[in-house]
């Protein structure tokens, strides 16, 4: 598991890339003021080109904030739906005037193209692992949307793969750049609240279903690729409820509630217990709550209720001296009052990626470390992995956070990993 991964793919990802894309592709036109950098625009030589896979509600969103920055130009957008591509292509091509948006069903012949420098992933989860390895295999940079993995091995073959290749990755954890979360997790690391006994991070509840939705007539392969679609999960009878969005809450194409929220709300509390590079030693379900439990002995309570109603993807961080809570809305309380005047006001809120958008950017442009890179990914979803198994399972585990394996539990330890449907692997 530990080992960089080894990738199958289709026509080994297009020869291995090898096929010179300047033949297979026309580079959309640069409109003229802008193209010379005039009136204050960056001159292509500058400009980061991007294209997306997966257009769907949040690629969608994502789609315009990327677009608001100067230095984007978007080239290309990539759907197995095609209602979906044609929406995200005219949304770039009114964006520059122009009709020159690419189009593709298939993400292989994008991670082909030379002259694309990063990639937008927004696809369903189950394609969020091996989308962002594969893409990172053909030279490109990568923001991905959350959740990055679906279990722990993906997990691990995430942050591998990341490094094999050399990319730029920032996981869609946009709290990590939102000005609240950010003050939070400086009161907690500062001493501000004295020893720091726990952190609490707002998960949704744990379970998903193995049911099927009733089958129904595929459509055309150009309408809705089913196939790839499904990706690397098991197959199922197509029904059009999986594309329109609603596959969350099954469990080939979800990891459950906990990962949900948690990809958020647990890594703010691995990053203000310093364990971005760790992940707890034992977990304990308790109802619909898991209490992990680090190594420093610092509590991490993976909770859907019991909050203060500072938001969605709320957090709490609690010490010897005091306690911070917030959340989505932007607000905070802290206690006690001799604390108080740490409270600060913040005028962004946490769905809005903007800051980390920004950041992404600026690392593709200097080769640097963004703050949710794969590294840091992969340890906060190996954290909500292994809380989801011991919920299914029902029972307290231990866990190695180096070797990233339970401890004498066989039955855990297969949970770590899913099979892959032919002919893909990790």
């Amino acid at each position: 598991m530990n080992q960089p991964p080894s990738l199958h793919t289709r026509r080994r990802f297009l020869k291995s890339t090898a096929v010179a894309a300047s033949s297979l592709f026309t580079v959309p036109t640069i409109i003229p003021a802008s193209a010379l950098g005039k009136d204050g625009a960056v001159p292509p030589s500058e400009r980061i080109v991007m294209g997306i896979v997966g257009s769907g509600g949040r690629g969608t969103y994502d789609l315009g904030i990327f677009l608001q920055q100067p230095e984007v130009q978007f080239a290309a957008v990539c759907d197995v739906r095609s209602e979906r591509r044609e929406a995200a292509k005219k949304i770039v091509d009114e964006k520059y005037g122009t009709a020159d948006c690419a189009t593709y069903s298939d993400m292989f012949e994008l991670f082909a193209r030379d002259d694309v420098d990063a990639l937008l992933i927004a696809t369903g989860d189950r394609w969020h692992t091996l989308a962002s390895i594969l893409a990172a295999k053909g030279g490109k940079d990568v923001y991905c949307e959350k959740p990055c993995s679906m279990t722990i091995a993906e997990s691990r073959a995430l942050a591998d793969g990341i490094r094999q290749y050399g990319r730029v990755y920032q996981a869609g954890t946009q709290r990590r750049n939102i000005g609240n979360f950010m003050h939070a997790v400086h009161l907690a690391r500062s001493g501000k609240l004295g020893k720091l006994r726990s952190v609490h991070a707002n998960t949704l509840a744990p379970p998903t279903t193995h049911h099927w939705l009733p089958a129904e007539t595929e459509p055309a392969k150009d309408v809705v690729d089913w196939d790839r679609w499904l990706g690397p999960t098991p197959w199922r009878p197509y029904n059009s409820a999986y594309v329109a969005g609603r596959w969350r809450g099954y469990f080939d194409f979800h990891g459950g509630g906990i990962l949900e929220w948690g990809a958020h709300t647990i890594d703010l509390c691995q990053w203000a217990n310093g364990s971005d590079d760790s992940a707890p030693v034992s977990y304990e379900p308790r109802g619909n709550t898991v209490v992990a439990r680090y190594a420093n002995g610092v509590e991490l309570v993976m909770r859907d209720s019991g909050w203060l109603g500072m938001g969605t993807c709320s957090v709490r961080f609690e010490g010897d001296d005091g306690w911070v809570e917030t959340g989505d809305s932007g607000d905070m309380l802290i206690g006690p009052a001799k604390l108080r005047k740490e409270q600060r006001q913040f005028a962004d809120v946490g769905t809005d990626p903007t800051s980390h958008i920004r950041e992404f950017l600026r690392c593709v442009k200097s080769k640097g470390t963004t703050a949710a890179n794969a590294n840091i990914a992969a340890q906060s979803h190996i954290a909500a992995h292994a809380a989801y198994i011991a919920w299914q399972l029902g029972r307290p585990l231990k866990f190695d956070p180096v070797k990233e394996e339970f401890l004498d539990d066989e039955e855990a330890n297969r949970m770590r990993s899913r099979a892959y449907r032919e002919p893909w692997r990790v």
